[in-house]
């Protein structure tokens, strides 16, 4: 039997095989429970899926996969931070550090809850939307590139379907999903407004008779292709004081085709 006191080899620091330079490697969804900052209530708990990773020389069989995971604790439960451009921004930085990596990214994926009132009835519950926050960080950069990520879910009715129908129109769920790249912090409840006022008619988690009367009209009176809700998306994006980049996908789960439609804009 071997001493138990001896020092244990290092495996991860001993010379690869084949000596070739990885990109990105580390750990993939690790569920931690997590604070994020609410525009309404100063803050909210969700439950996040968390990847971590960092690139690795040529010359090292591995990564230290157990090191990601005390950095992440020690954020979360030292600093109480919530998760934001800055506290991101330290996690980066200790996640590097504490691997002795050129870059490192970190992406969390996570639920977030905005209640919100039916407009006839004013019966409230929350609606969800999923959002990712992405940071990546290389030591030649002067600071982070961060990424957040909305789906926003809405109703569209469909203004041909309108136009040549004697009785209607067919209407359908359709997702908004917006890739942003932020200059400064700004509230996640500011882009899912954006996108539900691009659709015929917001989502709602509940809906008295009063409520669907109103919201069924709204739509009908306010039909957009996904090209229309694409475009104002967009337009509003362009707007944004704080946007630098974006990516804007819609896609419309069609009620009466056997295929979904969907249009992308992307800021040059």
């Amino acid at each position: 039997m071997k001493n138990s006191c001896a020092p244990l080899e290092d495996v991860q620091s001993t010379k690869a095989k084949h000596p070739l330079a990885i990109d990105k490697v580390g750990i993939k969804d690790f569920h931690i429970p997590l604070v994020v900052r609410d525009l309404a209530n100063e803050k909210q708990h969700s439950i996040a899926k968390v990847d971590m990773s960092v690139d690795l020389p040529a010359d090292f069989k591995g990564t230290h996969m157990s090191r990601f995971i005390e950095a992440l604790e020690e954020w979360r439960e030292n600093s109480e931070e919530k998760l934001d451009y800055a506290s991101l921004k330290n996690l980066l930085e200790q996640v590097r550090n504490k691997l002795n990596a050129q870059k490192a990214y970190l992406s969390f994926n996570f639920p977030y809850f905005i209640t919100k009132k039916a407009p006839v009835s004013h019966a409230a519950a929350p609606v969800s939307y999923q959002c990712r926050f992405t940071g990546e960080w290389d030591k030649t950069w002067d600071k982070p590139a961060f990424l957040i990520e909305i789906e926003v879910p809405v109703t569209t009715v469909c203004p041909c379907s309108k136009a040549i129908s004697k009785y209607g129109a067919h209407g359908q769920r359709t997702y908004i999903k917006m890739h942003i790249k932020l200059s400064k912090f700004s509230w996640i409840e500011e882009f899912v407004h954006i996108a539900e006022q691009a659709g015929s008619a917001p989502i709602y988690a509940v809906l008295k008779r009063p409520d669907e009367k109103f919201v069924t009209e709204q739509a009908y009176e306010n039909a957009y292709f996904v090209e229309d809700v694409v475009r104002t998306v967009a337009y509003q994006l362009d707007k944004h004081e704080h946007v630098e980049w974006y990516t804007v996908i819609v896609e419309s789960c069609e009620s009466i085709h056997g295929h979904n439609a969907f249009a992308m804009i992307e800021k040059k």
